[in-house]
């Protein structure tokens, strides 16, 4: 056990008194975290998990108003994305960054009609959008954020203009638009973040990973999945931020009711990764946002050298670890080739997969896509039995999830009879403290202060932020701050700087959270080897563990995200022939 874990565990199990328990550590639990503990109270946060590592680390890895919400008449939650999308880019500017996007348009008047019938209530699929209801959508959009600008107006261009620019778009188009919205790096590490500041502003306040809340006549309990103690706990409140799993969490957690409805119905999503130069470069730096046939909103853009392109949306009757299932690859590669019918694209462009579960409040729309992305706060009373109250988050996105926290948090405040001593609005998270113009100053200024080669400073300074400048200071020195293998970015100081301050139990966790080794294919058997390897010497592990570890995460890639053990040792031979 690494001694933050160690320290963490000791500081449940000396007071287990606190104001209040978080239940769930996606992005909304983390972010109501922060909010409550930047405001005083001691919070205890249980993730039986990985940090961000359900939903959380399965989104479309954009920061939108929503600009198709507009449709289904949804402004006051448009109003709120484009403010939160703002907030974004200027407190994580490290991780959250402009992106132009571009529809292709193929009708002037269609879906007018449509959208004006839905826009009053209506529940039909939508149809095509033409030139028109764009403009309109567009320019509502522009107004929403015309007094604090920070990205520019969107635009209309005559087909000939569009094919002059992306030459490969499919020859129907009559018209483009692009307007501004923005994408994030690393979803992941930016919700760690957020426990990184808490535990900096709010020495009180624990938030565990692999561990699990439950609930007896006794009281509350958390179990350490790691070591399988059991410690108990009290609060004065309980937020349920568990998501897709919200209504199994509240049967657990608060009075049996079988008179009780269910507050979330998700739908699930998946996207693939592909790794298609002739795709990449024809999108231009820019995110295509398009229609499917069956008009459901699809998008591709360009991410981390490859390209990311989704997604799907279909309804699930029970929340539970989700995969990209073939015929859902096949709909999001067949609806790249209507967008880009002269560019081939096959399941061997495939790097990586994902999928989740988005926790939308229960609906009773036929198309998915009308179901909203809004979110609230449900509250349970607590019981004479000496139960407190729960508040339930039901809904969001990752755009607004710091919108949700605080509004979340207020309420809990209310309950407690708190004051808000602080906002977040204008707070940095992580390594946006302190950030530079741009990220290309930051990386300058590494280059320059420590020696670095260009492509090391833009890594750091893109993954890490201004924290780059504490792991640079950590690893001055060290005989392993070299890359773990060729045309892999990440060194074997690195790995050893996130083991001992990112919570980091499991393999898993540095390879698919806390780097970005495998969702930009960079991950192979060797590098799993090497990496392993380096956990054991830090952590003590026998070669039994190590073994288990590396397995565990070999079957994780395959089963749940596309990469087959065969996929890694290609990859490792790749490399060594490269070398040689």
């Amino acid at each position: 056990m690494s001694a933050q874990r160690q320290e963490l565990i000791d500081r449940v199990r000396a007071d287990g008194a606190f104001d209040v328990l978080v239940v769930g550590g996606g992005i909304n639990g983390l972010g109501v975290y922060r909010e409550l503990a930047l405001q005083g109270l001691k919070v205890l946060l249980v993730e039986r998990n990985d940090f961000c590592s359900g939903c959380s680390a399965a989104p479309s890895r954009m920061i939108h108003g929503g600009l198709r919400y507009l449709e289904n008449g949804e402004f006051d939650l448009v109003k709120e994305s484009l403010e939160e999308r703002d907030a974004l880019l200027r407190n994580a500017p490290h991780m959250v960054h402009p992106l132009p996007t571009t529809i292709p348009i193929t009708t002037l008047f269609s879906g007018l009609f449509n959208a004006a019938k839905t826009f009053l209530g209506g529940k039909s699929k939508p149809s095509a959008r033409g030139a028109l209801p764009i403009r309109i959508g567009l320019t509502l959009y522009d107004l929403v954020t015309r007094r604090r600008r920070l990205l520019p107006r969107h635009s209309f261009r005559s087909a000939r203009a569009t094919f002059a620019q992306w030459p490969a778009l499919l020859p129907s188009l009559k018209y483009s638009a692009t307007y501004y919205d923005a994408w994030i790096s690393h979803p992941e590490r930016l919700g760690l973040e957020l426990v990184l500041d808490t535990a900096t502003s709010s020495a009180a306040s624990v938030a565990l990973n692999y561990a699990e809340l439950s609930s007896s006549p006794q009281g509350f309990h958390v179990t350490d999945h790691e070591t399988g103690e059991v410690l108990s706990v009290k609060a004065k409140a309980i937020v349920n931020a568990t998501g897709a799993w919200l209504d199994e969490a509240i049967n657990q957690l608060a009075a049996p009711d079988p008179q009780r409805k269910p507050l979330v119905g998700g739908t699930k999503g998946s996207h693939l990764i592909l790794g298609n130069a002739a795709l990449r470069d024809a999108l231009g730096g820019h995110m295509i946002y398009f229609e499917n046939s069956d008009g459901r909103v699809c998008i591709v853009f360009p991410y981390l050298g490859n390209v990311l392109a989704g997604s799907t949306d279909l309804r699930v009757d029970k929340p539970e670890r989700t995969r990209c299932e073939a015929d859902e690859r096949d709909y999001i590669l067949n609806s790249l080739g209507l967008i880009f019918p002269g560019i081939p694209l096959s399941e061997a462009d495939i790097l990586y997969s994902y999928s989740g579960i988005r926790p939308l409040p229960v609906s009773d729309q036929d198309f998915t896509g009308r179901i909203s992305r809004g979110h609230f706060t449900k509250r349970l009373a607590g019981t004479e039995s000496g139960r407190p109250p729960q508040f339930c988050m039901v809904g969001g996105k990752w755009t607004t999830f710091r919108a949700f926290a605080e509004q979340a948090a207020d309420q809990v405040l209310a309950e407690l009879g708190h004051a808000r001593r602080l906002g977040t609005h204008n707070l940095p998270i992580g390594g946006g403290a302190d950030f530079p113009k741009s990220g290309a100053t930051l990386a300058g200024s590494l280059q320059a202060e420590f020696n670095l080669n260009a492509a090391r400073a833009a890594h750091l300074a893109g993954t890490y932020g201004t924290r780059a400048r504490t792991f640079l200071r950590f690893a001055a020195g060290r005989s392993d701050d070299t890359p773990l293998a060729d045309g892999v970015p990440v060194t074997g100081a690195e790995i050893v700087w996130l083991l001992q301050g990112e919570h980091v139990l499991h393999l898993s966790d540095l390879v698919l959270r806390r780097t970005a080794l495998a969702i930009t294919g960079g991950i192979s058997g060797a590098l799993i080897e090497a990496i392993g390897a380096i956990m054991a010497r830090e952590r003590g592990w026998s070669a039994a563990r190590t073994g288990r570890e590396c397995e565990a995460l070999r079957h994780e890639l395959a089963t749940y995200h596309g990469v087959s053990a065969e996929t890694l040792d290609q990859r490792s031979l790749r490399r060594t022939k490269e070398c040689v």
